[in-house]
């Protein structure tokens, strides 16, 4: 009778310390973090230490329980292996899921989009602003001469690897392994179909990617954009100096210029086409892909000079002869004039 009544108790107890046991554990690893669905990133970066990692998870003011939190870390030795990246609290995951996450870097990727910018400066700025590398690294990595070579590019055709659009990536992702993923994208889009049709025009994919830098800067209009690619295709044809304004304001770097005036076409740079024919030793800017698409897909008429209207639409007069062209400027220049627009 004893010997039964000493196993009841011991079955007691441990049914007494397993129901304690799940209670910790459904505490512990059932903690709520945050209300709402709503995301919520904490960013940590190689600074970062468990400390950091407390602090930055109890700013985000979306904790449930910071202590909970701290000993599910300790439990699962993520005070060990703090790991960078870019991590979402905010979706009512348990502190269990969440600190899993942390300790073994399962990240949220950021969308990425890539700008349009006239440089490869402001590319590097720009895109520091959403990754954990900053804007000096990124431009030391467009501007390594390996990866120049690697890819097929020149200094002046790098920006061509960048193709417009919005991307999937892990905030943690090095400059050398965005180039990378940026010429996978580039090889995509450049299929058979596209070259062929660039080769078709005498043209290779930097050249049309050149083009179509020139034409995004010209014209507002997207539904222009095929007509003002034609043009240039024209102009090309027959040896004629581009004469397109934007390639002064990129060989000056001043891109806020509003007139160009007869100093302005001066200045000695191979971006100059006021000076120089043929296309400049690359993009002047990040065009945009309808303007890419603008250039593959011209418009095919006779016009060789364009100027933008004096109503100030953004839109422009086309014209196939000098004598016309000469008359469009004329209203233009008196349009400004008029507004005291000099520069």
């Amino acid at each position: 009778m004893k010997k039964r009544h000493f196993w009841i108790s011991v079955l007691a107890c441990c049914l007494l310390i397993f129901s304690l046991f799940a209670a910790w554990m459904y505490r512990v690893c059932g903690t709520a973090m945050c209300k709402g669905e709503e995301s919520v990133y904490v960013y940590l970066d190689e600074d970062d230490d468990i400390d950091s990692v407390y602090a930055k998870v109890e700013k985000t003011g979306k904790v449930a329980d910071i202590d909970n939190f701290k000993q599910v870390a300790e439990w699962t030795k993520y005070v060990e292996s703090v790991k960078t990246g870019r991590y979402d609290l905010g979706r009512g995951l348990s502190n269990w899921e969440v600190v899993r996450n942390l300790r073994n870097g399962i990240q949220t990727p950021v969308m990425l989009t890539i700008p349009q910018v006239w440089t490869l400066e402001s590319l590097a700025a720009k895109l520091s602003r959403k990754l954990m590398t900053d804007s000096a690294s990124l431009a030391n990595t467009f501007a390594d001469s390996t990866l120049h070579e690697k890819y097929g590019v020149k200094p002046e055709t790098m920006i061509c690897l960048f193709m417009p659009n919005t991307y999937e990536v892990y905030w943690t992702i090095t400059p050398e392994k965005l180039v990378e993923r940026m010429h996978r994208e580039y090889q995509q889009y450049w299929n058979e179909e596209r070259v062929a049709k660039a080769k078709a025009k005498g043209l290779t994919p930097h050249e049309v990617i050149t083009i179509a830098s020139i034409v995004d800067k010209e014209t507002m209009k997207q539904e222009e954009n095929p007509i003002v690619a034609g043009l240039y295709l024209n102009r090309l044809k027959k040896g004629m100096k581009l004469q397109a304004c934007p390639t002064v304001k990129f060989a000056l770097k001043e891109f806020g210029l509003r007139r160009i005036l007869n100093r302005h076409l001066q200045v000695e740079s191979p971006y100059n086409t006021y000076k120089y024919a043929g296309l400049p030793p690359g993009p002047i800017c990040l065009p945009s892909m309808n303007s890419i698409e603008a250039v593959l897909n011209a418009t095919e008429h006779d016009y060789l000079y364009m100027c933008a209207k004096e109503d100030f639409s953004g839109t422009h007069n086309f014209a196939s002869t000098g004598a016309e062209h000469e008359a469009n400027a004329r209203k233009y220049q008196r349009a400004l004039n008029e507004r005291g627009i000099k520069k």
